[in-house]
């Protein structure tokens, strides 16, 4: 029985940790970029991407594309984590192949 208690207490504890874990980090990722931010990010993205497809037209071209967009975003002032970058090419592409 004292067990059993324990192992409920455990539970609850380590559920009011990953409660609070996931509230400090989304504060925490809302505070690093906010929505403005993203979406100017996101523009910009989508605009090196575009001219990416444009200039580098050949097959087997990808690492190109994405150093292009790399570079037009540095030279904009925008610095994002490759991760983040990719996530965000994979959408702009995807949407510019959906409408397509």
């Amino acid at each position: 029985m004292e067990k059993e208690l324990l192992l409920e207490l455990l539970e609850y504890l380590i559920r009011i940790i990953v409660i609070v874990a996931g509230t400090i980090g989304t504060a925490y990722i809302k505070k690093k970029i906010d929505v403005t931010q993203l979406d100017k990010i996101t523009y910009w993205v989508e605009v090196a991407v575009r001219s990416a497809e444009q200039i580098f037209r050949e097959t087997g071209m990808g690492e190109n594309k994405k150093q292009y967009v790399i570079n037009f975003l540095k030279s904009k002032g925008l610095n994002i984590n490759v991760n983040e970058l990719d996530n965000l090419i994979e959408a702009v592409v995807y949407e510019m192949k959906r409408v397509a």
